[in-house]
């Protein structure tokens, strides 16, 4: 089975609509929600990039049963009752 991730956004920022956070790195107008915005978007698509590279800490499982929900790479939550 053959698998394709494409990681690719396409936005711009109202107010300035050249700046491209791969290229220009972060915002120059610190208080601009939009560039802010974009760069948080190119950051967090380049951590998920990196880690699908590496095939760590990606785990997808269809859920066998309906109503089940999908798993994802969060950690489970200890309940109260494992601690004791």
């Amino acid at each position: 089975m053959a698998l394709k991730i494409r990681f690719r956004f396409d936005g711009k920022c109202g107010r300035h609509p050249r700046y491209d956070p791969k290229r220009d790195g972060p915002p120059q107008h610190g208080n601009c929600e939009g560039c802010e915005c974009l760069h948080v978007i190119a950051l967090y698509t380049k951590i998920a990039k990196r880690r699908a590279d590496k095939a760590e800490g990606i785990v997808v499982r269809t859920p066998s049963r309906p109503g089940e929900q999908s798993r994802t790479d969060e950690p489970d939550e200890i309940s109260d009752t494992d601690t004791q």
